[in-house]
Order: C-alpha cells, then sequence, then structure tokens
C-alpha cells in the first residue's frame, strides 16, 4: 500500500504539492487527472522517493520512499520524459534493468517486442515518439515490480497500441495483483481501466472516489407528464441538474437508481426512462457540486 500523508512540496515562485493526502490500495490501478501544472508528475516524483516530500511522509508497505533503496527496489517508473542510454537499443536497456530487477522477465521481454512490433536490436534513437513510448512500457512490465508508475503512459499511441498498453496493465493488476499510479490530463483516457481515480487541482486533491462509486451514484432520469409541472414536484429528491422542455424533462440524480426511480414513478408519468452518465459527466456534476467548473479543472 502506498500512503501519503500531509506532503507538500514548494519551489521558488509556486507550490506544486500542497499538503496531500491520499492512500492507494495494494493491488489498485490508481488513476490521478488534473491539467497541466496540476502537480501530477510532482506527485509521482514524490512517491518515487526523486523529491523529497516536506512537512509530511511518502510510504511504501510502511516504509518511507525517501533516501530508501529497499523501497525502491519494489517499483518502476516511466516518467513523462523518457530516458534511455545514449544510442542503446532494447537489448541493452533490458541488460541494464536486468542488473537491477532480479524479476526481470526475459521470456515476456520477448513477447511483448513481438507483440508491439517493435525490433529491439534498433537503435531506440529511430523510433518514433509513441515507439519510444512502448519501449519504455516494454521495459517496465518486464521488470514485473510490484508497484508501476507510469506519467502520460498514453501519450503519442495510437488508439490500437492505447489498447494494447491498457490490456496489459491489466493483466498484470489482475494476475499479479500489482498497484499501478497513472497520470492523465485526459479522463477520457483513464476512465475504463482504473479502479479509482483522484482530481488534482493546484497542488489539491480536490476529489476522490472508486470508480464503481462514481458511475452508481449518479444518473439522468428523463420524465414526461400531461400536465405543466416543475422541479417542485420531485421533493425529496437530489437533483443536481434540472432541465425542461414543455412537458418533457431530463435531471441529474445523485442517490441509490432502486429507491429513486419508484417514486418517480408513483407521480404517474407518461414515461421515465433512465439513463447512465458517462464518467466525463459524472466529473462535471461532481464539479460543480463542490464549486468548481470542470472546464478550469481538467481542460485548461
Amino acid at each position: 500500500m502506498i500512503k501519503v500523508t500531509n506532503a507538500s512540496k514548494h519551489f521558488d515562485k509556486f507550490t506544486a504539492l500542497n499538503n496531500m493526502n491520499t492512500e492507494i490500495a495494494e493491488g489498485c490501478i490508481y488513476g490521478l487527472i488534473g491539467s497541466n501544472g496540476a502537480g501530477k508528475s510532482t506527485f509521482l516524483r514524490m512517491i518515487t522517493g526523486i523529491y523529497q516530500a516536506e512537512g509530511g511522509t511518502v510510504e511504501i508497505d510502511g516504509e518511507n520512499v525517501w533516501n530508501n533503496p529497499n523501497a525502491k527496489k519494489k517499483f518502476f517508473y516511466v516518467p513523462d520524459e523518457l530516458f534511455f542510454l545514449p544510442g542503446a537499443n532494447m537489448l541493452r536497456m533490458a541488460k541494464m534493468y536486468r542488473q537491477y530487477y532480479e524479476s526481470f522477465d526475459d521470456d515476456r521481454f520477448t513477447l511483448l517486442t513481438e507483440r508491439f512490433g517493435l525490433d529491439p536490436k534498433a537503435s531506440i534513437s529511430t523510433f518514433s515518439k509513441g515507439m519510444k513510448r512502448q519501449a519504455a512500457t516494454i521495459l517496465a512490465l518486464s521488470c514485473k515490480p510490484q508497484y508501476l508508475f507510469f506519467d502520460e503512459t498514453f501519450d503519442g499511441l495510437d488508439p490500437v497500441k492505447r489498447k494494447l498498453v491498457k490490456d496489459e496493465i491489466i493483466e498484470d493488476a489482475k494476475t499479479r495483483k500489482i498497484t499501478v499510479v497513472i497520470t492523465s490530463h485526459s479522463l477520457r483516457e483513464l476512465e475504463d481501466i482504473c479502479d479509482q481515480l483522484t482530481l488534482l487541482h493546484k497542488g489539491g486533491v480536490i476529489f476522490e472516489s472508486e470508480v464503481g462509486n462514481l458511475k452508481t451514484s449518479l444518473f439522468k432520469i428523463q420524465v414526461a407528464f400531461s400536465e405543466p409541472f416543475d422541479r417542485s414536484k420531485f421533493e425529496g429528491i437530489d437533483i443536481l441538474d434540472f432541465n425542461i422542455k414543455g412537458r418533457v424533462a431530463s435531471f441529474i440524480v445523485r442517490g441509490d437508481k432502486e429507491s429513486v426511480v419508484p417514486k418517480v414513478e408513483a407521480l404517474d408519468p407518461l414515461l421515465v426512462d433512465v439513463l447512465p452518465l458517462s464518467l466525463e459527466e459524472v466529473f462535471v456534476y461532481e464539479m460543480e457540486a463542490l464549486g468548481y467548473a470542470f472546464k478550469d479543472v481538467l481542460m485548461n
């Protein structure tokens, strides 16, 4: 488990992280989203021990990460700005990582290079941006660490390779019970892979939830009545957003679908239709409930 307690990080002219607290459970795929400058990369550099937490602690399995080689052996970090040895190919990089990770799996390395269609003997300097990202991901997965940290994992990947990376990460999380932390500025990139999502804004956590809870706690209802009506007709129902055109209304509800829908049906409507929300729609309404504009938090 990863536990971050009251951790901050300040630079000369700004605060990157401010009193951050979060826990990432074992076996969880944890998504950290936020706009550019929200503090996502700083967070990863802090939980990997590149930066020292100020005024707080960062622990992996109960051990402080900072200046702790034993804790660092447990994870592999793929940064946004990738690093490869000058002139190296993937075979040379694999040889290097094999010295640091006893769990390095040569069979998996071979399998993944074939699956992604990369030539392990070719100089990585000749690779495109997306190919370099794939190479780094292959090396990370081949090391088979207990914790995997990815910064902007899907940047530069085409849809096919993006799905392949997601499938491999999900498979590792499922079969080896590893913990994965992924950052992105795009909610859509993470909604189909993460168990837990945390929204970071201006260096602080403003929203955190399990994806399953997010998708079930909010839903949309469309309803029509023969007589004129307004929002007051649905007293006792937690409505976040209400729109009406003529005698047809659509509204966003927070609550238990199994108890809310019968209340609406008891009002004898002409029709009732219950619709799911996309994760992005859920975030829009959750942010508005907290007093934030979604476009300002995630889309700037």
